[in-house]
């Protein structure tokens, strides 16, 4: 395979003539490009298709089947989807997680209906809703049953910009803290505060575009007007000059 030789996800895919896409998926769910080796992966593809003609139950495929869905297309879509949040940082099982909660009408599955779903155990479940939350891209709630559900819903993406800014401004201070100490004017100093002026500059950005932005999560894509999202990211692009978005109760 390309790895060996050092080549890009989207030159592989080119030399094999299938999607990058594809060939992401597959390295990604197989060790990562350090540690994929293609013997093992085949033998992990043959388990896998056997595992779904012999686990998949009757009540899967309906739910797997509402509004006509493709149960494969589906299937193939939430891997890639997993596929990318992995490579933006997120662990495996996290992001397996979020992704069947993403795909799944409700937004809202129990821990039981998570773990049957990708047949993994309830502790596996536990693990990742626990660290999902403390990075605000879960929350819990109560069904009328008294069953705890955990949650994704259109609130939670402005949260998690918000708990990003609020990252990059514990980093800011940190830079800025390291300025005194290795001492004004002296190259490490420097690095330490041009950085510190980078990630400020950013995290205010970010903020006033999830402010401005934030409405857009409540609005159908057949109401939003066609320049809301890009006039708000141009205008952070442009400085920071923009006026204030739309207030929320």
């Amino acid at each position: 395979m390309g790895l060996a030789d050092g080549l890009a996800y989207a030159e592989i895919a080119r030399r094999l003539d299938r999607p990058t896409s594809t060939v992401t998926r597959e390295v990604m769910r197989n060790g990562g490009p350090t540690a994929y080796r293609a013997d093992l992966a085949h033998r992990a593809t043959e388990r896998r298709a056997r595992r779904r003609g012999q686990t998949a139950s009757s009540k899967a495929q309906t739910a797997w089947q509402a509004h006509g869905r493709d149960t494969e297309a589906v299937r193939e879509y939430e891997e890639v989807f997993t596929t990318v949040m992995m490579a933006s940082g997120l662990p495996k099982m996290m992001s397996r997680v979020l992704s069947c909660l993403y795909t799944t009408d409700a937004g809202s599955l129990t821990a039981s209906e998570l773990a049957q779903r990708l047949q993994v155990s309830p502790a596996s479940v536990s693990k990742a809703i626990a660290f999902l939350e403390s990075q605000d891209l879960v929350r819990r709630e109560r069904d009328e049953r008294r069953r705890e559900r955990y949650v994704v819903d259109d609130e939670l993406w402005y949260q998690a910009m918000i708990a990003s800014a609020r990252s990059n401004a514990q980093l800011v201070e940190t830079a800025r803290q390291g300025v005194g100490v290795l001492g004004r004017g002296t190259p490490a100093a420097t690095r330490l505060e041009n950085i510190a002026r980078f990630l400020d500059f950013v995290g205010e950005s970010l903020v006033r575009a999830a402010e401005q932005a934030r409405e857009v999560l409540y609005t159908g894509a057949e109401t939003t007007a066609p320049g809301d999202v890009t006039d708000a990211g141009d205008a952070t692009a442009s400085g920071g000059t923009e006026a204030p978005g739309p207030e929320r109760a």
